[in-house]
């Protein structure tokens, strides 16, 4: 095919998304004659959105030059800053630091004012942003929006837009920052921006959303950007992030397989171009996550294994992970050393719910209240449906272990009506067992095995085996007991003492004392004539008692 032919045909597949048939294309149009600056452009692009970043980077800079032979110093700056952007998201700041200050020695020299000038503000947008100086990054974002609006580029203006947005959620101006955020996402649906910007717009945009504890945006957001993904089944930039914002949500709302499914996609097939390597571990992460919920602790480690393996960190998971098996003082240790690392306010209230458990189970009372202080006020700065249900819920499992069911069963609806309008059944379910004990410890026996057997049955439905066997065990038989003569609170005991729980933690689950649950292993451990947990873990499952 004539090269002119090549050429022709990479331009019609770019216009269609179809990446592969574009970059090889393009690729062979360029190995018969060089392509000139706009081509490579499209070369560049092609290769980004099948995942080959250093040849996208390869053509940026020949495009770079290109532009400068033709006399073309906007071209050669715009080229200049894709290729330190992908760089910078590379995390090589050295060379991305080096693109940059050519491009700003280029613009100086330059007469004309040019949306190139816009772009050349984002590296300074993001050092404020990393600075935490949210005033100036949102002046500066303000800035590129007005260079975009002043040249007609819709690329800058988004971006401009999107990370004002960000300032001002950051400076806890919610609804005005989450507006310009959905009139940004209106363009990008729109397809009004080019391939690379819409990619990375939905992505961080989607990030942001999660990192504010913004649910229901973000499901709404990951739902359009899985269109636009699926759009271009060739694509691989972008997929990964993708796949891992819809595991995430798919966990939440209780599709644990389809969530397995999409992380170990997100893990394994998409694991090329420079996003998707960055969210690799948190897709392994989320794998970990779901066989936890499951029971499947071995699959569990591994994955969490895996997702440290590449640079991600595996909390609150694997200490959670930690207590189902017993081990409440690796559970305790893991859970304050990643809380003692989190500085910001949103990435503590992450760890701050899985930080109050173990706390409780560890009878660590004191530790558990000033944690549900400081998520409450985080809650409290940030309107959220999703914090104000984490806070509730936590808040309401403080007080039963602090013996006071009333105070706990008024905080333990609220999170309940929460968990439920998210959409969010797991939780929700969670919370139902924490109301069935705060009824039973009030005297209300039909009520409390009412909410205990609804929790059972969401249990069982989304195949949260560890969660089923727990309200099990807090609804035990009385002829079961009997015929082992253990009295039913004891056979309660046996079941979590079976299921690998220390005693403090049977303690707090239980909402007993310490004291008392070391009375009821000893009258177990003399009722059934052994002088182990192991061993009387072997009695309850050789005997069906689990």
């Amino acid at each position: 095919m004539h090269e002119a032919e090549l050429v022709s045909r990479g331009r019609e597949a770019f216009a269609r998304r179809a990446w592969v048939d574009a970059f090889e294309s393009l690729s062979r149009a360029d190995q018969a004659v060089p392509l000139g600056p706009d081509e490579l452009e499209l070369l560049a692009t092609s290769a980004y959105m099948v995942g080959r970043d250093d040849e996208h980077v390869r053509a940026l800079e020949r495009a770079h030059h290109a532009h400068l032979d033709a006399g073309d110093t906007p071209g050669a700056v715009r080229s200049a800053y894709w290729i330190g952007h992908n760089l910078m998201l590379r995390g090589e700041m050295g060379p991305a630091t080096g693109w940059f200050g050519r491009a700003h020695r280029l613009l100086e020299r330059e007469e004309r004012d040019c949306a190139e000038r816009g772009y050349l503000l984002i590296p300074v947008l993001v050092g404020h942003a990393i600075a935490g100086d949210h005033a100036a990054a949102y002046e500066t974002a303000t800035e590129i929006a007005e260079i975009g609006t002043h040249f007609a580029d819709r690329d800058l203006i988004a971006i401009g837009v999107h990370e004002q947005g960000h300032a001002l959620v950051r400076q806890g101006r919610f609804e005005e920052g989450l507006r310009l955020l959905d009139e940004v996402m209106v363009g990008v649906t729109a397809g009004e921006l080019s391939p690379i910007v819409t990619g990375l717009v939905y992505c961080n945009t989607i990030g942001f959303w999660q990192s504010v504890y913004e649910l229901r945006r973000a499901r709404e957001w990951t739902d359009a950007l899985t269109r636009w993904c699926e759009q271009q089944p060739e694509m691989i930039a972008h997929t990964g992030v993708c796949l891992v914002h819809r595991a995430e949500i798919m966990q939440l709302q209780g599709a644990w397989d389809a969530a397995l499914e999409e992380a170990r996609r997100a893990g394994e097939r998409f694991a090329e171009g420079v996003l998707n390597e960055r969210v690799c571990g948190k897709a392994y992460y989320r794998q970990g996550e779901v066989h936890r919920l499951r029971g499947e602790r071995s699959a569990a480690e591994g994955s969490y294994r895996e997702a440290s393996r590449r640079g991600y960190e595996p909390q609150p998971g694997l200490a959670l992970l930690r207590l189902t098996e017993g081990k409440g003082d690796a559970a305790s240790s893991a859970i304050r050393r990643v809380l003692d690392e989190a500085s910001q306010p949103r990435a503590r209230a992450a760890l701050l719910p899985a930080y109050v458990e173990i706390m409780l189970a560890s009878g660590e009372i004191e530790e558990a209240r000033s944690a549900c202080r400081e998520l409450e006020t985080i809650s409290g700065a940030h309107r959220s449906d999703m914090l104000r249900a984490m806070s509730a819920q936590a808040r309401g499992a403080l007080a039963l272990a602090e013996g006071d069911p009333q105070v706990a069963l008024v905080a333990l609806r609220e999170a309940w009506h929460a968990w439920q309008e998210l959409e969010a059944p797991y939780e929700a379910a969670r919370v139902r067992v924490l109301v069935g004990l705060g009824c039973r410890a009030v005297g209300d026996e039909d009520t409390a095995a009412w909410e205990l057997d609804a929790a059972r049955g969401a249990f069982a439905g989304l195949g949260a085996a560890p969660d089923a066997a727990r309200v099990d065990s807090l609804t035990a038989s009385p002829q079961a007991a009997a015929a082992h003569g253990l009295t039913q609170r004891e056979l309660q005991v046996l079941r979590l003492v079976a299921q690998g729980a220390t005693n403090r933690s049977i303690a707090a689950e239980l909402v007993l004392s310490d004291r008392t649950i070391d009375r009821h292993v000893s009258n177990i451990f003399a009722k059934l004539r052994v002088s182990s947990r192991a061993a009387a873990t072997a009695y309850a499952y050789e005997h069906d008692l689990v």
